[in-house]
């Protein structure tokens, strides 16, 4: 079974960001697999010159009233146990 918990690497160390889960509290070794978040570098200019970009096309101006086409999108798929 694989759980998540959040922790800081810092050199050789993991330091927990929350409360130590009750179970690992102990010295008893444990074999962790740690996956590295890290943002990239410039991503968040990329992201606005990306939507920046989009906006100048004018790609969706045929759609009126975002809210109603909102609807209108989620009325073209069946969700499973509602009534239709």
């Amino acid at each position: 079974m694989m759980n998540a918990y959040k922790a800081v690497l810092r050199g050789n160390r993991l330091e927990w960001a929350e409360e130590v889960p009750e179970h690992l509290a102990g010295d008893q070794p444990v074999t962790v697999s740690v996956t590295i978040l890290e943002a990239i570098p410039g991503q968040g200019q990329r992201m606005a010159e990306a939507l920046e970009a989009l906006a100048r096309l004018n790609s969706l101006t045929h759609i009126g009233d975002p809210s109603e086409w909102e609807r209108e999108g989620r009325e073209d798929r069946s969700l499973t146990d509602r009534d239709s």
